[in-house]
């Protein structure tokens, strides 16, 4: 179903960037103000619902879809859905929000944000690509204060956006694309979502990897654990996943291989490693107990899978850019105790 026609905006003629009503009287207690808000030319083609998100930080998604049926939230005075695109020099109507209390939350130290800063591979005004740390999340959240996005806006507080363009497991090593404009996050994940940026893995997996598999093309279905957490199979109900294979080096009990995913999958490579009967080293999630054991037995502490490669064209003249990250310490060491 369309959204319902917008009336034109007075917003372009002449308004300035960005409007704050006076404080209704009637405003419940913690609550803002009616805000007016012009859109700027960076924020056009963005969903409504998710231009709110990012202007009422800690207010739950289903209270903003909520104010946006009632009709408290106006676009150019007309009425408007949560899949509405706003386009620049609209004027936005937000209505007071009682955002739920928090405790005050954990600011990143300056040591990790040190770390954070020293793993910036490469950067412009657009954008910035880091060689994250095994071990630390991409995002805040399920019991984690902050990860590195969070870390990055602590350490460069006169940022106006940095978003994640991708994501990458906590426990996964290696490159990934943070956006500092949103048209270059616009660009980058519509790249993506067109298989125009290419990533390659490279993954320590037990056994000899066979040379004849050169991709793996298997369903992939999320589901839940009885203690909530959530986990990955095939399944013929699952979204199709494609994954390309090549061995590079091979050792007593393991392989080194390069996987470069075709899809975007949760826990894509893991899986799809594990379905072939290798699975990456170090995967508490998709190994099995005794070749955990085995993996630590040989002083294996993470797990072996690093973000090694990334090709994608630049948002700004569409030239190409191919960025390559070392292994860490910990991963060095697993294989040169292989090569002894």
């Amino acid at each position: 179903m369309a959204a319902p026609p917008r009336s034109k905006s007075s917003a372009s003629k002449g308004r300035p960037a960005s409007h704050a009503a006076t404080a209704r009287n009637d405003a419940p207690p913690g609550a803002a103000a009616v805000q007016w808000v012009t859109v700027e030319p960076d924020m056009a083609g963005q969903r409504l619902d998710n231009f709110l998100m990012a202007r009422l930080r800690g207010v739950p998604k289903s209270k903003i879809y909520r104010i946006v049926r009632k009709g408290e939230v106006r676009i150019n005075k007309g009425r408007v859905r949560p899949d509405t695109r706003v386009q620049a020099g609209d004027l936005v109507r937000i209505p007071p929000v009682v955002k739920p209390e928090r405790s005050t939350p954990t600011v990143p130290g300056d040591r990790v944000q040190a770390v954070m800063q020293h793993a910036v591979v490469f950067e412009d005004d657009h954008m910035l690509v880091v060689d994250k740390p095994a071990g630390i999340a991409v995002h805040g959240g399920s019991g984690l204060d902050f990860g590195l996005i969070e870390v990055l806006r602590a350490a460069r507080p006169e940022a106006r956006f940095l978003e994640l363009v991708h994501r990458l497991d906590r426990d996964t090593s290696g490159l990934v694309m943070v956006a500092k404009k949103r048209s270059a996050l616009r660009f980058l994940q519509e790249d993506l979502r067109q298989r125009r940026v290419y990533k390659h893995y490279h993954a320590l997996v037990s056994g000899h990897w066979p040379v004849s598999v050169s991709e793996v093309n298997a369903p992939l279905l999320r589901y839940e654990m009885p203690n909530g957490e959530r986990r990955v199979r095939v399944d013929v109900d699952g979204k199709p996943s494609l994954t390309r294979y090549r061995v590079l080096d091979t050792w007593q009990g393991y392989s080194l291989v390069e996987a470069s995913p075709v899809t975007g999958r949760t826990h894509q490579i893991r899986v799809h490693c594990a379905v072939t009967g290798h699975p990456i080293a170090g995967d508490d999630k998709y190994m099995d107990v005794a070749s955990q054991r085995a993996f630590r037995s040989q002083g294996g502490s993470r797990l072996m899978l690093h973000a090694r490669a990334l090709e994608f064209r630049h948002p700004e003249g569409e030239r190409w850019v191919r960025l390559e990250a070392p292994y860490d310490t910990a991963f060095n060491q697993v294989l040169a105790a292989l090569s002894r």
